[in-house]
């Protein structure tokens, strides 16, 4: 896969697979030639899933990304991005204090801030076990907007920190730091998942049917829900093929919030008897705001946690939290 547009043969599966593209009458060749739309891009992978040349949309809007964002000045003075690059570059909220041991919890951001109660369960169980805990950012969102040098930088630094630490494990809880962090990071990671599994925790769950929608760093290869699907006792249905993202991909809701809403009612729209089980924090907490009352995320469900998602200021509260 690349950002190999001149490879472009004009099929067209590429626009039929994409919203974005769609909007504006694009196909890959066409978006090389449209830098303006860089950040538009929902990073999504879908094209590149569908293309008969291999060519990645979402590289081509990276690299026009990169070209734009230089040292990133304007972009920490975008009120699209400013908060988002306050909080994360570097993260303000990094607290490795409780890593200590060879094997750490990594929970990235979302996780925590979404599902505070689950987190302390969980903590407390791989505490229970020897594993401690290390609150950080994996930088995928600022890698994303194009500062992939402050985004490399920040993660040489945090994996310096874990090895002082003793860390020789990362337990991975979120499916985008798994697979930003993989090649990026020399720390061995394993999945949440086959964690409980090797340590015996986590129950079962249980229901006739599972409406799965699988997050995109996960789509293709589905290896994080390989991990899941021990502890799932009933059908598994890719009951969300059809849509795209869940509208929060590459960063891009803020240039296309109609794009992103469209997004969401695909997956309403989708939705067996309403439900939707999902395995990404982030994807949850979009389907909660935009009125998907019944989108639930596996891990709370498997330490029997149950917990409302907390919405506007509470998950920003819950993330600085973490760094006391």
């Amino acid at each position: 896969m690349g950002a190999d547009a001149e490879k472009c043969v004009h099929c067209g599966r590429c626009t039929a697979s994409c919203l974005f593209l769609q909007k504006y009458g694009l196909d890959l060749a066409a978006l090389a030639q449209r830098p303006e739309l860089a950040y538009s891009c929902f990073l999504c992978g879908r094209c590149a899933a569908v293309c008969p040349m291999g060519i990645d949309g979402s590289a081509i809007a990276l690299d026009m990304r990169r070209s734009q964002a230089g040292d990133g000045k304007a972009l920490r003075h975008d009120p699209a991005y400013r908060l988002l690059l306050w909080e994360k570059s570097p993260y303000k909220f990094a607290n490795h204090r409780r890593a200590a041991g060879r094997s750490a919890l990594f929970p990235g951001c979302n996780f925590p801030s979404f599902f505070p109660k689950t987190m302390e369960k969980l903590a407390a169980v791989m505490a229970s076990h020897g594993v401690g805990v290390a609150y950080d950012c994996c930088e995928k969102p600022v890698y994303e907007l194009g500062l992939a040098a402050d985004a490399a930088e920040q993660v040489h630094r945090m994996e310096e920190k874990l090895r002082a630490r003793g860390v020789e494990e990362l337990v991975m809880v979120c499916p985008n730091c798994w697979r930003f962090l993989t090649g990026r990071i020399d720390i061995p990671m394993v999945t949440v998942y086959e964690k409980l599994l090797q340590l015996g925790e986590g129950e079962a769950v249980r229901r006739d049917v599972f409406p799965l929608y699988y997050p995109c760093p996960d789509r293709a290869e589905r290896r994080f829900f390989a991990d899941i699907l021990p502890f799932l006792e009933g059908e598994v249905t890719d009951a969300f093929a059809g849509v795209q993202c869940c509208g929060l991909g590459g960063c891009a809701a803020a240039r296309e919030p109609d794009l992103s809403r469209q997004m969401t009612a695909q997956a309403a729209e989708a939705a067996e008897d309403g439900e939707l089980y999902t395995y990404c924090a982030s994807c949850v907490s979009n389907f909660r705001r935009k009125g998907l009352a019944r989108a639930y995320h596996l891990l709370p469900l498997i330490l029997r946690v149950d917990e409302a998602v907390p919405l506007g200021m509470k998950p920003l509260l819950n993330r600085m939290r973490r760094a006391l």
